[in-house]
């Protein structure tokens, strides 16, 4: 029996494609902004002195990394509709995401703090230094130079997991994949096109990350390695 492959049918529906691949890169960079910065948070909050606001930080974090992200979804999506609130698939989608790449990101922002020098800070303090411009200058910016390789990676596997969201209909690569083998009947052609399109996504989100790492750090720009 022979294989008979026909991307023919499935390339005729490029433009759904090209709107999936579109709405995978608009799901990645809203989750990647509001999970960046609410791992940020968290991961200076595990680090407070008050115990009620490091032990929130936490929960939220041990709570998130050891369930499903589908069941997170579903805990979302149901979960906002039970009690009134009607939000469109895009939107919890977007949400779930964050709420998931937040607490990964906490434990890497977390470990690029703990990176920095005790006696670095007290030299800053010594400097006469606001308390702003110590976690600026030197406790943030020098831990996500540390950890920018582990972050961008964690960012392109949420990119790659969004897939996941096609189970509450937001139309991203997977749903538009899963409509046009259904209307086409060829299944293997439209998987195979599709994981090449998320290969072409993951290969367009570490070249722009790579990009940023050479303007934000200059260190390592003059090194060679952004990342």
């Amino acid at each position: 029996m022979g294989l008979d492959l026909d991307f023919s049918v499935v390339l005729e529906r490029w433009p759904l494609f090209l709107d999936g691949a579109v709405m995978t890169l608009e799901l990645a960079f809203l989750a990647i902004l509001v999970g960046g910065a609410v791992g940020t948070l968290c991961a200076v909050g595990r680090g407070s002195r008050n115990r009620l606001i490091a032990g929130l930080c936490a929960a939220y974090v041990e709570t998130i990394r050891n369930t499903p992200l589908l069941v997170q979804i579903f805990l979302v999506y149901f979960g906002l509709a039970s009690i009134g609130f009607k939000f469109s698939a895009f939107s919890v989608a977007a949400a779930a995401l964050a709420i998931n790449v937040g607490a990964y990101t906490a434990e890497i922002m977390r470990a690029g703090f703990e990176s920095i020098p005790p006696g670095q800070i007290e030299a800053a303090e010594g400097l006469a230094l606001s308390r702003f411009q110590i976690y600026w200058h030197v406790i943030l910016l020098p831990a996500i130079e540390k950890v920018y390789p582990s972050l961008t990676s964690q960012f392109v596997l949420l990119m790659l997991a969004s897939s996941i969201t096609s189970q509450i209909s937001a139309e991203e690569l997977t749903a538009v994949a899963n409509y046009v083998q259904s209307d086409t009947y060829r299944a293997f052609e439209t998987y195979i096109l599709v994981a090449l399109g998320y290969i072409a996504l993951s290969l367009v989100l570490r070249a722009a990350f790579w990009a940023l790492g050479l303007v934000l750090f200059p260190r390592r720009r003059r090194l060679g390695t952004p990342l």
